[in-house]
């Protein structure tokens, strides 16, 4: 009998040797990864839809979807040779189903670092800004950029030029980027 004890004494000796206490009660629960997805995939939801509703509270009270209702104006900037160009010629097509009312257009001279903006006002002393264009008309604008090269001599280290269509009340139309020289960045 003693040696049964003895024997049942080893085993639980060696039962406890290979398997210690720690092992086979938990203390800590682990992490629970897929709440914390849910989570942030639940908050994201939130601000997308928070985000929409703010921005459709901007526009007049009634029913109204605002991807639909937007105008459509399509904005194409040319330049008259690849590099260095003298003129630029910007050309605002109204596309949509309804008529703007167009802002002066923004000239941005922009390097690494260094950007300088001008607004539009027409041509040869001619105010053109605002301007109403009705569905299906297009407006085109030659711009000279000799007369901005003599206002600061500085923009001709500019590599690139961008023109900014916006509304009357500020809201963005469009957008277009010329590169007017070659360098390391943007070869």
């Amino acid at each position: 009998m003693q040696q049964i004890l003895n024997m049942k004494q080893v085993l639980i000796i060696l039962f406890l040797l290979i398997f210690p206490v720690s092992a086979m009660a938990q203390n800590e629960v682990g992490p629970e990864g897929h709440k914390l997805v849910w989570f942030a995939l639940v908050l994201l939801v939130a601000g997308v839809v928070a985000f929409f509703l703010a921005k459709s509270g901007k526009s007049k009270p009634g029913f109204k979807i605002p991807f639909f209702n937007q105008p459509k104006v399509n904005v194409e900037l040319t330049k008259d040779r690849m590099y260095y160009p003298d003129y630029l010629e910007l050309t605002v097509t109204n596309t949509g189903k309804t008529d703007v009312d167009i802002g002066t257009p923004l000239l941005v001279f922009s390097g690494m670092w260094y950007s300088r903006k001008f607004k539009l006002k027409g041509t040869n002393n001619n105010h053109f800004y605002p301007l109403y264009l009705m569905q299906g008309q297009n407006h085109t604008l030659n711009i000279d950029l000799n007369r901005f090269y003599g206002f600061d001599k500085t923009l001709k280290r500019l590599p690139r030029v961008k023109v900014v269509v916006s509304e009357v009340n500020g809201k963005k139309l469009g957008s277009r980027k010329v590169l007017l020289r070659k360098t390391l960045f943007n070869v």
